[in-house]
């Protein structure tokens, strides 16, 4: 079963951005600071997927995406959308 995004929220770090899910993620609470730590792993591995994404934090019914100073959040909100919606 997909995931829906209920809403983005800003967080103090303007390269960061919080994800709110329709239900939680499956535990454990995983973090990836950089796409070889998310080996092995089918989501963190999509999201790295995602051009600008420099880390990863899924956490419950939630999870934070790091982008690079460069990447726009328009993109990448849509690119995480379209993952969540095609994880099994």
């Amino acid at each position: 079963m997909s995931y829906r995004v209920v809403k983005f929220q800003q967080t103090p770090n303007p390269n960061a951005l919080k994800v709110i899910l329709d239900r939680p993620l499956p535990e454990p609470i995983r973090s990836f600071r950089h796409a070889d730590d998310a080996e092995g792993d089918a989501l963190g591995e999509a999201l790295f997927a995602l051009p600008g994404v420099t880390g990863v934090l899924l956490s419950g019914p939630w999870l934070t995406v790091n982008k690079s100073p460069a990447a726009a959040w328009t993109a990448i909100r849509r690119g995480v959308e379209r993952v969540l919606s095609a994880t099994a």
